[in-house]
């Protein structure tokens, strides 16, 4: 894929061969960027009130319309997997959606599809979690729980040892921009669970991560053709022990994390609290490291241009 075709072109192209072929790539394209471009941050980190910390992350990382354009069809994917609410940190903060899809809708967005498969029953993981009451009264917004098979298809998986293929949801191929908005927890399986193990949740068979192949490497690997757009982790609460589900000890943080690179954010995530009573950093988060190695982007958080402030 040439570095010039536009992501747009690019899914037209990819998924009207893929229809063909039963088999779907989604990995978009990387324009080049411009002297100004490329001087821009890596990451905006934003302390304070929840909608205002999202509202001035992105604007830090170029502003919405940098993301999503007029008639754009955008997939936001929370984690909305457990039925808990949101002060068990377990699930993605419903001000956090209801603050993403405003943004979205105020691009000009054609529709916003929140999808998640959940690990739960879906009406009550929506209820309890309270992101469908958040973005109850607005229009063009759509909350999905993927929870048929209907919603998946096949992806490729280019080069995989862990993945060949791999079933994804059908929306990824039908929305022009995507935005991972996943939540800051501990994970039993793999310590953490920030943007890219939240990729799980566009997935048909979690089972065969778990169970059949090796789990950190498969998460590293889906993240090769599930790119987001922006990754935007809601640190509003960490669940510092007892994840992915809860309960357990959850921290007020007040934080959001944004960036284009999901290796920069799972890393700066990382280094937010400590996970089990211990510090530690990317650098020693396995699935972190795996995608690292694949070249999915930088661990180190010393080479990150980071912009803190607070709202």
């Amino acid at each position: 894929m040439s570095k010039g075709i536009s992501r747009r072109e690019f899914l037209k192209r990819s998924y009207g061969l893929g229809v063909a072929v039963g088999l779907v790539s989604l990995l978009p394209s990387i324009e080049s960027l411009s002297a100004e471009e490329d001087a821009k941050i890596d990451l905006a980190v934003v302390n304070g009130d929840p909608q205002l910390a999202v509202n001035k992350a992105v604007e830090l990382l170029g502003g919405i319309s940098s993301f999503v354009r007029p008639g754009d069809r955008v997939l936001v994917k929370p984690n909305m997997s457990f039925a808990n609410p949101p002060n068990w940190g377990s699930t993605t903060d419903p001000r956090v959606v209801r603050a993403v899809s405003l943004l979205c809708l105020g691009a000009g967005a054609k529709k916003v599809v929140i999808m998640d498969h959940t690990l739960r029953a879906a009406e009550a993981c929506l209820k309890e979690s309270g992101i469908k009451d958040a973005v109850s009264d607005l229009d063009k917004v759509a909350v999905v729980t993927a929870n048929t098979e209907r919603f998946f298809t096949d992806a490729e998986v280019p080069d995989g040892d862990a993945l060949k293929t791999v079933a994804v949801v059908k929306q990824l191929g039908k929305s022009e921009c995507f935005i991972n908005l996943p939540c800051a927890k501990s994970h039993a399986a793999t310590g953490v669970s920030f943007g890219m193990k939240n990729l799980m949740g566009l997935i048909w068979d979690r089972q065969y991560f778990h169970e059949r192949t090796d789990l950190n490497k498969a998460i590293a690997e889906l993240a090769t053709v599930v790119k987001p757009d922006l990754t935007i982790l809601d640190a509003t609460r960490a669940l510092l022990n007892g994840g992915p589900g809860g309960p357990g000890k959850v921290k007020e943080l007040s934080t959001i994390v944004a960036g284009t690179d999901q290796v920069a954010v799972d890393s700066y995530g990382t280094s937010l609290a400590p996970w089990y009573g211990q510090t530690f950093t990317g650098k020693q988060v396995r699935h972190i490291i795996e995608a690292y190695n694949l070249g999915l982007g930088e661990i180190d958080l010393e080479k990150l241009r980071v912009k803190r402030v607070s709202v």
